[in-house]
């Protein structure tokens, strides 16, 4: 089971922590004989961990920390259970493990603050969805993105029937009566009993899945859609569309969803099924952006140009922000001034001024979205729609 990622995770990483601040990014595998190697390079990790913490932070108290990533580092249930990518962010009060559906480089940073970007680029994709795999009797929930999908772990979730309506499950009772029975005897015929349910089964039954349904919406809304923000596909049999549908409270619920059995296909043809279906969504999604900024630039609400860009992020007038994928920037963004310095790629102090934007957009309650290059509406890696 992986561990969902949502934004308010992130940003309360972006807040001030107690240092050291660590932060941990590995590639790692879902397969054997590849995922074998996993577990050494993190405990290579470690080794040089322990190091920088002996030289940079020698007074920290850190066993309690120190003695769960250890314990991370020999359970070999949890390595055998991975995903294309694991990040751990701890502090001497907190540890918070997240699996990324996209491989990373392998990373360590140990500072006054934590490194987010790889983490960033992970939340930011606009191809990331969640599908509730549904029947009668229960359900599941995977987060996807077009490469890949994977189970989440419910928690705070009647998952099944049983354990949503309980006591309140409908149980049958008939009862049997011969009725004229003396009448038909003193005839000298047989009497012919007849059963009277008490209910119409099939009205029970369609009863007790309506209140199923109706429970796995509220908790799936609550505990996983609103976290998350994002879209939710429904892939069950084409029957159960409708009811769920018509009981559903759910903004994020597609239109469109799978229908199919779920358990009919495997993890693969899940993922190619739901891509068809979510791929029109995240079209659509980007298309508006763009119409959006490029109405707002009109307008001057809005611009490419990273200098006018950074004074706006430091006034908080940031709404939307898309960058481009896989490009860098190298220079230093003034968190005071909006001023902003471009370096070379080999500079000791060099950092990426498209992952400084995002996570002051994140800082400031916007939203941000990773955009291929030959869809983003500027040449300049960025474009940014305001408030106000």
């Amino acid at each position: 089971m992986m561990h969902q990622i949502t934004r308010e995770q992130v940003v309360r990483f972006l807040a001030v922590h107690q240092p050291p601040c660590i932060s941990l990014y590995l590639p790692t595998h879902r397969r054997h004989p590849e995922n074998q190697q996993d577990p050494i390079r993190f405990r290579n990790l470690l080794q040089t961990l322990e190091r920088t913490l002996s030289q940079s932070f020698p007074q920290q108290k850190m066993e309690e920390v120190w003695t769960r990533l250890q314990s991370i580092s020999h359970d070999a249930q949890f390595w055998n259970h991975r995903t294309d990518g694991l990040a751990i962010l701890c502090s001497s009060d907190e540890l918070q493990i997240f699996d990324l559906q996209r491989p990373v480089e392998e990373l360590l940073v140990v500072a006054d603050s934590f490194h987010l970007k790889p983490l960033l680029r992970e939340l930011q994709a606009t191809d990331r969805y969640q599908l509730l795999a549904l029947n009668r009797h229960g359900a599941k929930l995977y987060e996807g993105n077009r490469h890949a999908l994977d189970e989440v772990g419910l928690t705070n979730v009647a998952s099944t029937i049983e354990e949503a309506l309980g006591e309140e499950l409908t149980e049958q009772h008939l009862t049997v009566a011969s009725y004229g029975a003396g009448a038909a005897r003193a005839s000298g015929g047989g009497a012919t009993p007849s059963v009277h349910g008490h209910g119409n089964k099939k009205d029970e039954v369609d009863s007790d899945r309506d209140r199923f349904f109706r429970s796995i919406d509220r908790s799936i809304l609550e505990h996983y859609s609103r976290p998350s923000g994002l879209p939710l596909m429904l892939a069950a049999l084409p029957e159960y569309h409708e009811p769920f549908h018509a009981v559903s409270h759910n903004p994020f619920l597609m239109a469109n969803g799978i229908e199919k059995n779920p358990d009919s296909l495997s993890r693969d043809q899940l993922c190619t099924e739901a891509w068809h279906v979510i791929e029109p969504h995240v079209v659509l999604q980007l298309s508006k952006r763009v119409e959006d900024f490029q109405t707002a630039q009109s307008q001057h609400l809005g611009a490419s140009d990273l200098t006018d860009i950074a004074q706006a992020l430091i006034a908080g007038r940031v709404g939307v922000l898309m960058v481009e994928a896989d490009r860098q920037i190298p220079g230093k963004l003034d968190h005071v001034s909006g001023a902003i310095k471009f370096l070379s790629l080999d500079a000791t102090d060099t950092d990426d001024l498209l992952d400084d934007f995002a996570e002051l957009t994140l800082r400031m309650g916007g939203e941000v979205m990773i955009v291929p290059a030959e869809q983003l509406p500027s040449k300049s890696g960025a474009a940014a729609t305001y408030r106000y």
